[in-house]
């Protein structure tokens, strides 16, 4: 159902935003810090353009999503990064569609089309790493 992926997908936004934060800080390099900066931002934007979508639907907001795990070591976390960016594009794909009114679709464009960047910035940062 529709407003269950969208649910998992403002978890996910959420997850993403706090651990591209903290992979922020795990380098000094600036070309690294403008990658992760770059997408923690989007995911920022994308958490809440999906809650907005979200309380569109049901009147509510997805409380209290929970924070990931942390991450130690700025390869691994690119690497997790990376999967999670992957695994993204395919949920907003399916979701793409199964849109159930006309508002719902730019959203899931963006961010859709975003993961994909961030895709390829964190497999190019792990691959360098």
């Amino acid at each position: 159902m529709f407003v269950d992926k969208l649910k998992q997908a403002i978890e996910d936004e959420y997850k993403a935003y706090h651990l591209y934060k903290s992979m922020y800080g795990m380098t000094n390099d600036p070309y690294w810090q403008d990658f992760i900066k770059h997408a923690y931002e989007d995911e920022k934007g994308h958490y809440e353009m999906f809650q907005q979508l979200y309380y569109m639907m049901t009147e509510t907001f997805v409380q209290n999503p929970k924070k990931p795990l942390p991450c130690y070591e700025l390869k691994e976390c690119a690497k997790r990064a990376l999967v999670d960016e992957l695994e993204a594009v395919e949920l907003y794909k399916e979701m793409l569609l199964t849109v159930p009114f006309q508002q719902a679709y730019n959203p899931l464009f963006i961010a859709m089309h975003d993961e994909m960047e961030h895709a390829i910035r964190f497999s190019t940062m792990y691959n360098a790493l």
